[in-house]
């Protein structure tokens, strides 16, 4: 499977965000997701931001050798999976690639499904029941911008990405 993560400038949220995923699907299902991150205001090449790599490293993971890219329509239809920061951002992605339409989320929207219907036998049943979710009302989650905050904002931010993390970690690591 394919995930991409998106945010804006592809160095706080999104990258953060794509590792956690990436290791904490790892301990549980070796080899089942690779999980990739890029913004749709990204300028390519830039490496994380230093207080979201403190965040990251603080939570396990390390930005070492990461560097943004733009979510361009070839990127965002090589996924099977699109995972955004916020609702507006969803609206951006799929502005650029309508027909990833039924696999595009906010993180927080999947999370939330997740948590709600933990049995899901396949990914393809999550992907169902986050858009039967999305499509009766569901609220979207937004995970906040924390770029140019305080580190205690970047540190909430990536508390809560955590949370979601752990929280799509828990059904996508079990299902079939």
């Amino acid at each position: 499977m394919k995930i991409l993560v998106v945010c804006v400038g592809n160095i706080c949220r999104s990258p953060l965000a794509e590792r956690l995923l990436q290791a904490r699907l790892d301990a549980v299902r070796p080899g089942f997701a690779t999980v990739g991150s890029a913004g749709v205001g990204a300028v390519p090449g830039h490496a994380m931001d230093p207080h979201a790599a403190a965040e990251l490293e603080r939570l396990g993971g390390s930005g070492d050798g990461f560097a943004s890219r733009a979510a361009t329509p070839q990127v965002i239809e090589g996924a099977d999976l699109v995972l955004t920061m916020t609702k507006d951002l969803r609206t951006q992605v799929l502005g650029r690639s309508p027909r990833m339409m039924r696999r595009t989320f906010t993180m927080g929207e999947l999370a939330a499904v997740c948590e709600a219907v933990p049995e899901l036998a396949g990914t393809s049943d999550l992907v169902a029941a986050a858009a039967r979710s999305r499509a009766h009302g569901a609220a979207a989650l937004d995970v906040p911008d924390p770029i140019g905050q305080s580190p205690l904002v970047h540190a909430e931010v990536a508390d809560l990405i955590s949370a979601y993390v752990d929280a799509q970690v828990a059904v996508l690591g079990a299902v079939a």
